[in-house]
């Protein structure tokens, strides 16, 4: 019988001691399987916040671009302001067919007994004048749109300066235009290549 009760214990104390092993197992498994979740979690926050973040960056990026200027326009305006101020200097194909129309209307008008001074002035003198308005014109639109493109930057973007090549052809429309609108008004006061005298 004692033989018996000592096998009864020992088996129960297997018994138990196999149960702790496996809960033992069990509540390890359980503890690994929670770390492997919680690592996982970790670090797809990290990826996700990650790309949130170069979203973010990307439209901003975007909208920064989509707002700055280009440029063109005031490129565009400062080529011609240039062109404009070379064609005052030789008055353009517009002043010459304006000249050669003023001086048909003065050949028309003019009577043949009518004095070699009044010839000279309805004939050649107006037709001269007239070229010297178109030439001050186109003068003074080079002028104007050199000193607009110019001063564009002191109303656009703050911090984006302008390109050198623009200034530098603003500059020169705007040169262009001041000597242009002189030569023009010398010429239409006839104080350069006036009318020749018939006294």
């Amino acid at each position: 019988m004692a033989t018996k009760t000592a096998e009864g214990a020992t088996g129960g104390t297997e018994a138990g001691t196999e149960a702790r092993k496996d809960d033992e197992t069990t509540t390890a498994g359980l503890a690994e399987e929670q770390t492997a979740e919680e690592q996982a979690a970790g670090e797809q926050v990290p990826e996700e916040a990650a790309e949130a973040d170069g979203g973010e960056a990307g439209d901003a990026t975007e909208a920064a671009g989509g707002k700055a200027p280009s440029g063109v326009g005031q490129g565009a305006g400062a080529v011609v302001s240039a062109a404009l101020g070379l064609v005052s200097l030789s008055g353009g194909w517009i002043g010459t067919v304006a000249s050669a129309r003023e001086q048909l209307v003065g050949q028309l008008r003019t009577s043949s007994t009518a004095s070699v001074a009044t010839q000279i002035k309805e004939v050649y003198g107006d037709a001269w004048h007239t070229t010297a308005l178109w030439a001050g014109l186109f003068a003074l639109a080079a002028l104007i749109t050199g000193v607009v493109v110019l001063a564009r930057p002191a109303f656009g973007t703050p911090g984006r300066p302008q390109a050198a090549w623009i200034k530098s052809v603003a500059w020169a429309g705007v040169s262009l235009g001041v000597i242009g609108l002189l030569l023009a008004v010398l010429k239409y006061s006839d104080a350069l290549l006036g009318l020749p005298s018939t006294g």
